[in-house]
């Protein structure tokens, strides 16, 4: 005890010190120090928020884990005109409280977005491709969904007379907007189900089901052909898929949903009434190449929060940027960027269209991808492109390209696997060799270009990485630590029935 009280004391006496001793000016004048110090007092002042939650906006970025997160950030900056890494994205200011999701499923350590968006919306960890069903649910089993359904936060949003809604640039059937209502042992049941399989609806008609009975109240995002007869056209041009023939637009306008297949029929509708946005076939178009007739993610996250702000009991909207998630499965950055810099876009105007003292946001991802970043790069080498080198003097990269051990230079970020793999496949299935091709800058920058990656696959995989999760308004200090993904419904559930 003796020892221990003595190194206690030490250690205090010692820090005493270092605190009393005075700092060069150079040091305490220095802009990192004095924005060290602001930082601080932020944190200092920030009052926790125990009110009520009269609304709840969980916002999630698809495959935007910590590393494409810290990617889009740097893009967004040098959008701007920095060196990129200065940039604070809007969710990363000292007024959002944050903390680590772990992503991973019940029986996977590499998650899929159908069961950690089911995770979110109802409390529970699930199984790899299913949603909103429980652990003993089997994949693709039809039989083993009856009696595993789980409630989901948009049941409950809506038994306490709050409005519902949904935004996605991914298909309005896909897992993490699915999960907002559906419930089913495959994921990829979007608009067909396996013979004799009766246990539950495919996708498309649980939408349907789930607008004509009120409980959702507004959707916009993608996917149109699957709620169309096969072989019959659809709004955008092309052709239904379904196969059992059923139009579930035209149940849905008899119902009294309205129904638009462009930006000017949105904005036609009578915000009054049900609303149903399908802007393509499948999934939306990526930022970099959306044509001027289609809403972009901001555009819909703000009529979403106009049409359910005429609530007075307020509303649970899930807001989705799912095609972050299918450029990085492209291995394509440019693209991934883009939809990155829009998404920070639409949290911005969420967050300034809302009341932080009735309104919770939750920004965060479902899951991170296979993505890796190569050093050592000067500040201000475009995160899409070619490393250059650090410089000796000032902030700026030297203007020489880095080069690898084989004489050729390489791009900042790469992939651990994917379709620009460096593996060429030889005159065997199994036979892949070769050696990284020579890129100019130019090329790396193109908005085409596919990032190197090492191992050979068609489509880029998810990694098992954590992901950062933000939250501000009622009862968003409860998003604190390392945290299981399940917990965030939690939080959202305690805050709408905070007392």
């Amino acid at each position: 005890m003796k020892i221990a009280f003595s190194i206690s004391a030490l250690a205090l006496a010692a820090a005493t010190a270092v605190s009393a001793q005075e700092m060069p000016e150079l040091q305490t004048s220095n802009a990192w120090f004095t924005a060290g110090e602001t930082t601080i007092q932020e944190i200092i002042d920030r009052q926790a928020n125990t009110g009520k939650a009269k609304n709840v906006i969980l916002m999630i970025a698809d495959g935007n884990g910590i590393g494409t997160n810290y990617a889009t950030r740097l893009y967004v900056g040098q959008q701007k005109g920095k060196l990129g890494e200065e940039e604070v994205l809007p969710y990363e200011t000292s007024d959002f409280y944050n903390g680590i999701v772990k992503t991973y499923n019940i029986n996977a350590q590499t998650p899929d977005s159908a069961p950690t968006a089911g995770a979110m919306n109802t409390g529970v960890k699930q199984r790899f491709n299913l949603i909103n069903l429980s652990g003993d649910a089997i994949h693709d089993d039809c039989s083993t969904v009856a009696g595993n359904e789980l409630t989901t936060f948009a049941e409950i949003a809506e038994g306490m007379g709050k409005s519902v809604g949904i935004v996605s640039t991914a298909r309005l059937t896909h897992a993490t907007p699915a999960a907002v209502y559906s419930k089913t042992a495959n994921r990829n049941w979007e608009d067909e189900l396996p013979e004799g399989c009766t246990a539950q609806k495919d996708i498309a008609a649980q939408m349907i089901d789930a607008m004509t009975s009120g409980m959702l109240d507004i959707a916009l995002g993608g996917g149109s052909r699957y709620f169309v007869p096969k072989g019959e056209q659809t709004p955008n041009g092309g052709t239904g898929h379904r196969p059992d023939g059923q139009d579930l637009l035209a149940v849905a306008r008899d119902a009294g949903v309205q129904y638009a297949s462009d930006k000017d029929s949105l904005a036609a509708l009578d915000m009054s009434k049900p609303i149903l946005g399908l802007w393509t076939d499948s999934h939306t178009s990526y930022e970099a190449d959306r044509p001027e007739t289609e809403p972009s993610l901001t555009d819909m996250t703000r009529t979403a929060i106009e049409f359910l702000s005429q609530n007075e009991e307020g509303y649970y909207l899930e807001i989705e940027a799912g095609r972050v998630d299918h450029a990085n499965h492209a291995g394509n950055f440019a693209r991934t960027a883009a939809d990155g810099m829009i998404w920070t876009e639409a949290v911005a105007l969420a967050d300034e269209m809302t009341n932080d003292e009735d309104t919770l946001i939750i920004v965060t991802a479902d899951h991170e991808h296979a993505i890796a970043f190569n050093g050592y790069c000067g500040r201000g080498t475009p995160i899409h492109g070619l490393c250059y080198k650090v410089a000796k003097t000032g902030e700026m990269h030297s203007d020489e390209l880095a080069l690898a051990d084989d004489g050729k230079p390489y791009s900042v970020i790469s992939y651990a696997n994917g379709s620009g793999t460096i593996l060429k496949q030889g005159e065997g299935e199994n036979d892949f060799s070769g050696s990284r091709p020579d890129v100019t800058q130019e090329e790396a920058i193109d908005l085409d270009y596919l990032q190197q990656a090492l191992i050979p696959m068609e489509s880029e995989t998810h990694s098992g990485e954590d992901v950062a999760v933000y939250a501000k308004g009622p009862w968003a200090h409860l998003v604190d630590g390392t945290i299981e993904q399940n917990v965030i419904f939690h939080v959202m559930n305690h805050a709408i029935n905070a007392e």
